[in-house]
């Protein structure tokens, strides 16, 4: 007998920098969100969608939630949380390394009110001794009413499928929501426009990194082989700018060679990327802004 094909949402929720998107890229095999070692990387959520022949899995990757220093924080602490209340399984992961911290009394007690199973993902245990696991499931198994505590390591896969296995037999019988051969619910355009704000990531610090955004302007292929990109870096002071924009414009042709290779992945194409960069002041608090820059509650 055939076995019920099963599908569902499972979201991943924790403190800024704590795996989760590279947990993501791992299960859907493919980079679909972006990766750095700065906090709040991941701004909106994603979905990642594993399709296998048994089941269809929606993970839906949010930002790390912290305390919202702006609007564009209130935004990303919001989206996250919303994401409890319209899944099927939760996957709460820590850093195995950094151990229990504040964050996770606000996250623990968002988890006290629902009534999907929570799953305690303890991230980063290749970076630990094996004797400081247990204190580490003692410190956090009696927070929460765990469905199960599962130690992982994203970047490597250590035991991500059996996590992939468990979550499976927690969810219903139920259609596939999306093309099989679709990997996430963003756009095209959307991951280009990532991949360059990786870079910036990458390569700036103190505010820098957080104060930009990040929008494609046109994308146009000209021939088959060929697509022309046009971006602008949006920043929120003057002295950010001259960052960017780096001595003689090395910095911005660095974050754009550097971008442009991995565009090239993406499209298989040829590459032609026009960098510019602006300046909105403030612009993460002006709630029009935000709006039109596409961080809307939707």
């Amino acid at each position: 007998m055939e076995s019920e094909h099963v599908s569902g949402f499972v979201t991943i929720i924790g403190r800024p920098n704590v795996g989760k998107s590279t947990l993501m890229n791992q299960i859907i095999g493919e980079k679909i969100s972006i990766i750095s070692d700065k906090i709040q990387t991941t701004r909106h959520t994603i979905h990642g969608i594993l399709s296998e022949e048994d089941a269809q899995i929606i993970f839906i990757d949010t930002p790390g939630i912290h305390k919202p220093k702006h609007r564009l924080g209130d935004y990303m602490v919001d989206v996250s949380i919303q994401t409890l209340n319209d899944v099927d399984v939760i996957l709460f992961m820590i850093n195995a390394k950094e151990g229990y911290g504040k964050g996770d009394e606000f996250i623990l007690e968002q988890l006290s009110h629902v009534d999907s199973p929570v799953f305690l993902l303890i991230n980063k245990v290749d970076l630990i001794h094996p004797d400081e696991l247990f204190p580490l499931i003692e410190q956090y198994k009696d927070k929460c009413d765990f469905e199960e505590i599962i130690p992982i390591s994203a970047l490597n896969g250590n035991n991500v499928n059996t996590a992939i296995s468990y979550i499976k037999s927690h969810l219903p019988a139920g259609p596939k929501y999306y093309d099989e051969n679709q990997i996430t619910n963003k756009s095209e355009r959307f991951l280009l426009s990532e991949l360059i704000r990786e870079k910036v990531l990458t390569h700036t610090k103190e505010e820098v990194p957080h104060s930009i955004n990040v929008m494609i302007e046109s994308m146009e292929e000209r021939n088959k082989q060929t697509v022309y990109i046009q971006a602008l870096i949006i920043t929120e002071r003057k002295s950010q700018k001259g960052i960017l924009i780096g001595k003689n414009g090395k910095m911005l042709k660095k974050i754009g060679q550097e971008a442009r290779v991995e565009m090239e992945e993406v499209l298989g194409k040829k590459v032609f990327l026009d960098l510019w960069v602006k300046i909105q002041k403030d612009w993460r608090n002006r709630q029009s802004l935000l709006t039109q820059y596409g961080f809307n509650n939707d």
